[in-house]
């Protein structure tokens, strides 16, 4: 994911939408969330679901790595989910190089008109070209933090609705081929940044049901880094601000404000800016936005491994999640 730069196209869709329409879901007023009844996430699940993605190595495209953790997902999936689709597709990355992707979407009560769309990507980066270290800008990321902590707070969260059905249709989408834009030492820029988050365009473009829909969307990315400062972006704000602020005001009632900042930050490239403008679902995403400015200090570099990752962060974002979810029951 990148946030060097804001996209025009992206941003006049903003404006747009900000002038013309309002959210689609709008925060329930009244509601106690500290007292929402919720399954119970247990972070050292979500921890092992984020180790067990490290442990094939970095999920980086064509890789067998990236074809072992698709497996395992798939296979995980399937026993939390009612259906399990797998979307596979061929596209070209920045330098014309074929990689095949594939998006894993797992859907719950699929009859449900009102859904609830939540993802993450699951892919990890090619190259830590913002490694400290000149070597390593051509080695693969692991991606600890970025990618594999939202997979294992959507897969625990799948595990823990488990135990307390909800009527609601959930679907989990695990975009592939996010993390794939041109390396900062590579001379090359691409129009409004496609070459990044391409999965969501693919799955937007193509959904996986025709004339598929949601009322919204939750996405999810570095949310497991043990200084966790989530703001306000500015493409969710001006998509669904409504879910945003709904999202935010869950997080205080948790006890969660010290992580979730109520403070509205720059917009970012990330796959909630395809389903928005592509699918029209309002997506909003809680993304780490550090104090320095960056998103936090491991990003797209050899040391986002294990050792970034914080049980207590993975359960913050899970349990505000899930109060999300039956909050609206």
């Amino acid at each position: 994911m990148n946030k060097l730069k804001f996209s025009l196209i992206v941003l006049l869709s903003v404006l747009t939408l900000l002038a013309c329409k309002k959210d689609k879901v709008e925060a329930i007023a009244n509601v106690d969330y500290s007292k929402v009844e919720i399954p119970a996430f247990n972070a050292d699940s979500a921890y092992h679901f984020v180790e067990k993605q490290c442990s094939f190595g970095s999920r980086t495209p064509n890789s067998e790595a990236h074809k072992l953790c698709g497996q395992y997902l798939i296979e995980f999936m399937q026993r939390y989910a009612d259906t399990v689709y797998v979307q596979e597709f061929s596209t070209k990355l920045y330098d014309g190089t074929v990689v095949k992707g594939k998006n894993i979407i797992a859907s719950i009560n699929l009859s449900a008109t009102d859904r609830t769309l939540l993802a993450a990507h699951w892919d990890s980066r090619l190259w830590a070209d913002q490694d400290r270290e000149a070597k390593f800008h051509k080695t693969p990321v692991m991606g600890a933090n970025d990618g594999a902590s939202g997979v294992g707070v959507l897969m625990e969260m799948a595990r823990a609705i488990s135990n307390k059905p909800t009527t609601q249709g959930i679907d989990f989408i695990f975009f592939d081929l996010e993390d794939q834009g041109a390396p900062s030492w590579a001379d090359y820029e691409a129009e409004d940044q496609k070459d990044w988050c391409l999965g969501s365009q693919y799955w937007s473009q193509n959904k996986h049901i025709p004339f598929y829909t949601a009322s919204y969307g939750i996405l999810l990315d570095m949310v497991g880094y043990g200084a966790a400062r989530f703001t306000k972006e500015l493409q969710s704000m001006g998509y669904a601000a409504s879910i945003m602020n709904k999202v935010w005001d869950i997080a205080k009632a948790k006890g969660y404000g010290n992580m979730f900042v109520d403070k509205e930050s720059g917009g970012v490239m990330d796959d909630h800016v395809w389903v928005n403008h592509y699918a029209k679902i309002p997506m909003i995403d809680i993304v780490q936005n550090d104090v320095s400015g960056a998103f936090f200090p491991h990003w797209h570099t050899s040391t986002d491994d294990m050792k970034a990752i914080n049980k207590q962060t993975l359960k913050a974002v899970g349990d505000v999640c899930l109060t999300a979810i039956y909050s609206a029951q």
